[in-house]
């Protein structure tokens, strides 16, 4: 660049750069579930593949493309548990981290002893 800055730029008034984006615990947070998301479909997909359920790796194999068949199938995959990872992260990021776990804490519920009724 011209004035001695290296990929940064400036969108309404904060500077970032491209790893700079990595360093907000937010977009860290959804990063890191996504790779987790992606691990867990790569998986699954190719448990799908070995168990071979109803055929699937017979008709994938046969087919004129296969990484076609093997990508959308890893794309849908990838899709939902990328975006299940990030939610369920986002969802618990707010609760608070007890040791005790006794409750009454936000987004918990108190804990109550129910005792035997007595009837006078």
């Amino acid at each position: 660049m011209t004035n001695g800055k290296t990929a940064s730029h400036e969108t309404a008034g904060c500077k970032t750069s491209r790893a700079g984006v990595f360093r907000v615990p937010l977009f860290r947070l959804l990063a890191i579930n996504l790779l987790i998301g992606i691990a867990v479909a790569a998986l699954l997909v190719g448990g799908l593949l070995l168990l071979n359920p109803g055929g699937l790796r017979h008709l994938i194999v046969t087919d004129r493309s296969p990484w076609v068949a093997v990508g959308l199938l890893l794309f849908g995959f990838v899709v939902t548990f990328g975006s299940a990872a990030m939610g369920s992260a986002i969802m618990a990021a707010g609760l608070p981290r007890d040791e005790d776990d006794r409750g009454g804490g936000p987004g918990k519920l108190a804990r109550q002893e129910v005792g035997a009724k007595r009837r006078p």
